[in-house]
């Protein structure tokens, strides 16, 4: 798509990464959390010094997608001990793939997986891997649609709320 650009985020682009995480999860979450609870999340997930050890881990890369030159989305891959849970020695995670509300009906979800799928192909690897929130009826859909099938799942908490990810693979 000649609209969009991807790049790999680096540490000059650690402020912009710090907006979109804090944007992005916020417009997906808020919602369906109460208030202290995503504030307090908010206010220690995507801090500076944590952002910073994530992109300076070997094992993990951030990209940022550029729409027309504006920001619109980001993703993060790990492999190895960077992973989230150990899936499988031979897959890429995607940790993170978020999207700003404004630019949710452009394809870029799609956009990205393909990216990531490249990205493990290049590395050798022949599945990759995601968390999805139980209640995320929309990126459920469109994972299994791409092929991802739910194998497990495991608890994430916000504040005291134990929620539900599901554990979501594709073999390459």
């Amino acid at each position: 798509m000649e609209n969009i650009k991807i790049k790999e985020c680096k540490l000059s682009d650690i402020e912009e990464l710090q907006k979109i995480s804090y944007k992005t999860f916020d417009e997906t979450f808020r919602k369906y959390n109460k208030k202290e609870d995503i504030d307090l999340y908010l206010k220690n997930a995507f801090t500076i010094t944590k952002l910073k050890g994530e992109i300076e881990n070997k094992f993990s890369k951030f990209y940022l997608l550029y729409f027309k030159d504006e920001l619109a989305a980001y993703l993060k891959l790990n492999i190895l001990d960077a992973q989230s849970e150990q899936i499988d020695e031979n897959a890429l995670e995607i940790e993170r793939i978020y999207i700003l509300q404004k630019y949710q009906k452009h394809r870029i979800g799609e956009i990205l997986v393909k990216f990531a799928v490249e990205k493990a192909k290049t590395l050798k690897k022949d599945k990759i891997w995601l968390g999805v929130w139980e209640h995320n009826e929309k990126a459920l859909k469109f994972y299994k649609k791409i092929d991802f099938k739910i194998i497990s799942s495991h608890d994430f908490y916000m504040g005291e709320d134990r929620q539900r990810d599901y554990i979501m693979i594709k073999e390459l």
